[in-house]
């Protein structure tokens, strides 16, 4: 199977984390997801690019939520061998001193169009190697700064000399976030000036030709979000045949900085939204960073209902998902109404075998699904109890909530007791339930059965977000704060709302989020006879899916930066 991919030049996408199916535990949140609806969308329009990231044995983890609130991570150890291929190939890098073999499996992506792709998963797990080092590729995000570093020595270095063992014709890189910057550091070695023509003080890479075949997507504005190593640790782990003052150079002095080295190596930076590449901009002065908006995989985020309409309606959709824009005026109202209501009743029915308390179909259902971190401001919406039971008792509504915290978060962990606390507290008003192990069926089924999807995240931190645009596919309308991609997608009163406005001022977010609910949402959502609500729910999906999906995305990709 494998030799079908290997003789068409190729761009090879390196991530991290990338979501392929539920079953496959290589992914953690929003930056897997989006990995696997861009080889996904790669597929639909038959895009030639490889993926590489880790086969993660061992996952993120499975979560659980006790009765007070806590999460207790269990293991997502998953069968590799099920689902993968292995490949006959296996290439060496040196780490810590030691020579660590890594193998690879390959997993290939079948569009529902025909087009196909293949993704290497990288292994360390095999018998020529150290105990220790077999348990590199194990854990998602696990371990400590020595691990992280192994991990992305594999991803960076060994993915780019295993697709070179394999056969691969790789015509460019894209670094999907500055984990996998150290392919950069193999294609340096790769094209080395001879030393005779080396003047003393001057690097003996051709970095012009390094930077000519990368593209480097960040995705954080957030500073914690940049992975930092120490250069003592770095020059005792990696193989000691780089020029380290090179290094620094390109990738600061101070601490080998993944996001800079990746700035440095890369001839196209982008952002993942408008805002966001304005933000990055400013955080990376002398570089220029463009903007290509995130979009979700069209046919993945449509629930089947929704998909069995757009068929009918809309014709082409799912390859052509700017056809979308006609929804406004050519899909019947009771078309729309009806695949939303088996929708919610798909979540209803979830909710209640999750948690056994029991969602009202003709209440509204708001959605909030996020990793849960500070910045995000899960929160939010709880901040004064009282209004809300008060906004409650004029119009009922209900709450659902999801995600995950990151292990070595604790203040994540404390917001998602907190929310359950809050979730106690108004049990006698409204209903709102916290649903554990958040992973990507259940994202499927949630942002397609709630009636308004959330976002409140602490401007200017959102990158970009997705979770809202897979809500439009399905006619949902967002109530989101103006940052990340809702700056771009938010038509008021059109698409969905806006909490606030553009200046995006926390303090009060709050107060513009219950102002907006008690005023607009809710009154609008219960005078539905007048046709508002539909209007609204037709404006997401001709305003928002038509445009915010990965088919537009990879367009964009493939146009400007993959043809440099």
């Amino acid at each position: 199977m494998l030799n079908e991919f290997i003789h068409e030049p190729r761009v090879a996408y390196f991530s991290m984390e990338i979501a392929l199916r539920n079953e496959i535990q290589t992914y953690a949140g929003g930056l897997g997801i989006l990995a696997g609806d861009t080889m996904r969308s790669a597929a639909d329009l038959e895009l030639p690019m490889v993926a590489v990231s880790l086969a993660s044995h061992a996952g993120y983890f499975h979560q659980e939520i006790d009765a007070q609130g806590r999460q207790i991570e269990h293991a997502a150890t998953w069968d590799i061998r099920r689902w993968a291929q292995p490949i006959d190939a296996k290439i060496a890098v040196q780490i810590d001193g030691r020579t660590v073999w890594i193998g690879a499996w390959l997993y290939v992506i079948q569009g529902h169009l025909g087009g196909h792709q293949p993704v290497l998963l990288l292994d360390t797990d095999l018998d020529e190697n150290h105990s220790d080092d077999r348990q590199i590729t194990h854990h998602l995000y696990g371990g400590d700064t020595l691990y992280r570093l192994k991990q992305e020595i594999v991803l960076g270095l060994g993915g780019v000399r295993l697709l070179h063992a394999v056969g691969f014709s790789i015509r460019h890189y894209h670094m999907n976030e500055g984990h996998s910057a150290l392919l950069g550091l193999e294609l340096m070695r790769r094209f080395t000036y001879a030393a005779q023509h080396v003047r003393p003080g001057e690097s003996p890479y051709d970095l012009p030709r390094v930077r000519d075949l990368c593209s480097f997507t960040t995705h954080t504005p957030v500073e914690a979000g940049h992975d930092r190593f120490p250069y003592e640790l770095v020059q005792r782990v990696l193989d000691n045949e780089f020029d380290f003052e090179t290094i620094k150079r390109l990738a600061g002095e101070e601490n080998l900085n993944m996001t800079r080295l990746a700035l440095n190596l890369s001839e196209y930076v982008n952002g993942v939204a408008k805002r966001h590449a304005e933000v990055s901009n400013a955080m990376f002065p002398g570089y220029k960073v463009h903007a290509i908006t995130n979009g979700v995989h069209p046919y993945t985020w449509t629930a089947e209902t929704f998909r069995q309409f757009y068929d009918h309606y809309v014709p082409g959709w799912c390859h052509e998902p700017e056809l979308l824009m006609r929804a406004d005026c050519c899909i019947p109202d009771n078309a729309i109404l009806e695949a939303h209501a088996q929708a919610k009743q798909i979540l209803i029915d979830k909710v209640q075998a999750l948690t056994g308390v029991l969602l009202k179909s003709d209440v509204p259902i708001f959605g909030f699904a996020r990793r849960m971190t500070a910045y995000k401001r899960p929160d939010l919406l709880f901040s004064d109890l009282e209004r809300l039971r008060a906004i409650a008792r004029s119009h009922p509504f209900q709450i659902v909530l999801a995600g995950k915290a990151h292990p070595n978060d604790e203040n994540g962990k404390r917001l998602i007791e907190l929310l359950c606390s809050h979730a106690r507290a108004l049990a006698d008003t409204i209903p709102v339930v916290y649903l554990p192990d958040y992973d990507l069926a259940l994202a499927q089924t949630l942002t397609a059965g709630v009636d308004v999807w959330l976002n409140t995240p602490l401007p200017p931190l959102e990158a970009s977000g997705t979770s809202g645009m897979k809500a439009a596919f399905n006619g949902v309308p967002n109530l989101s704060v103006l940052d990340g991609w809702w700056v771009e997608g938010c038509l008021e009163g059109v698409t969905g709302w806006a909490i606030g406005d553009a200046a995006g001022m926390a303090d009060g977010n709050a107060q513009a989020l219950y102002d907006k609910l008690e005023q607009v949402v809710l009154p609008l959502y219960y005078n539905r006879s007048d046709g508002g609500w539909i209007k609204v729910m037709k404006g997401a999906i001709s305003k928002n899916a038509s445009y915010f999906n990965s088919d537009r995305m990879m367009r964009r990709y493939a146009t400007e930066a993959y043809s440099r």
